[in-house]
């Protein structure tokens, strides 16, 4: 495992990807039950940062969780992600609790500390206070992956608990498994390509196999093996091509500044739309246009 990848970043997106089952898996009991009717509503950077300023912390994802019909009072989940415990402050986080719940108007919130690795034990509780008297007593749920078993989340229909897999507790010698296992439940629980690419990365960030492992990983699962190449492939055909139109996109912009001066959000939100072959056609019309409508009109 590379310790310069942004651990914070990867586990964001399967919280954002995945809340109910993100839920599920790190918040314990509070979490909704399969039965519950609910829906789960990732809080927006942009809301947080214009409400709290300097206090917001980008790489949390607060998860407000609101039942049907209001049986029962929303929950807001806060899920910080610290790979060392030892960086862990819990001062911060329940500072962040206290803004979020006065910020939502809500006593409801349940704070989630998940620790990639188990190497130091982090304080269990904040309590402020004397010797006399206790003024305040701050408690958290705290989901250690590196100390759970991978063979009880084996065959989970849990998708961010089989991608974790790898983060578990196991033998050595099972390492190229325990990818297997989780490569399976990606691809048994996502339908989706993009997300398959996304998340077969994850899972290779943290197998960490070597290409030992990963041989004979191809020659003990030649199905998952033919699939997940596949799907790699595709990742990176499309990034390509994603990055032939980022580029275009780039040119077109630029052009339009030099001649039109800045661009209103219209323009830009129309620019980041486009296809390659409307990039290639504005990019064209723009040395004869005589005004920033011409540019696009003359298409049409």
């Amino acid at each position: 495992m590379a310790d310069e990848v942004s651990h914070d970043q990867n586990f964001k997106n399967p919280i954002l990807d995945y809340p109910r089952d993100a839920l599920a898996f790190f918040g314990g009991d509070e979490a909704p039950l399969v039965q519950d009717d609910v829906r789960i509503i990732p809080i927006r950077q942009e809301q947080l940062q214009e409400r709290l300023g300097e206090r917001f912390r980008e790489l949390d994802t607060p998860l407000l969780v609101e039942w049907a019909e209001g049986r029962r009072e929303a929950v807001l989940f806060v899920l910080e992600e610290e790979s060392d415990s030892r960086r862990f402050n819990l001062r911060r986080l329940a500072h962040y609790c206290l803004d979020l719940a006065d910020m939502f108007d809500t006593d409801r919130v349940v704070p989630v500390a998940i620790f990639l690795r188990a190497a130091h034990a982090a304080s269990a509780a904040l309590v402020l206070g004397t010797e006399r008297r206790t003024y305040l007593t701050f408690n958290y749920l705290s989901c250690k992956i590196a100390g759970m078993s991978a063979e009880h989340w084996w065959d989970s229909d849990n998708l961010v608990a089989r991608v974790n897999l790898p983060n578990m507790q196991s033998s050595e010698n099972r390492k190229v498994e325990v990818y297997a296992q989780a490569v399976r439940g990606l691809l048994a629980l996502e339908p989706d390509g993009g997300k398959r690419g996304k998340y077969i990365d994850f899972i290779d960030i943290y197998a960490g196999l070597t290409e030992n492992e990963r041989r004979r990983y191809r020659r003990q699962y030649p199905a998952e093996g033919a699939t997940m190449a596949g799907i790699v492939q595709r990742a990176r055909d499309e990034g390509m091509q994603q990055g032939r139109v980022e580029g275009e996109r780039a040119v077109v912009e630029r052009l339009l500044r030099r001649r039109f001066g800045l661009l209103s959000p219209e323009v830009t939100e129309r620019l980041s739309e486009a296809s390659t072959g409307e990039l290639e056609t504005w990019a064209d019309n723009v040395l004869d246009a005589g005004t920033l409508d011409d540019v696009f009109d003359s298409d049409s």
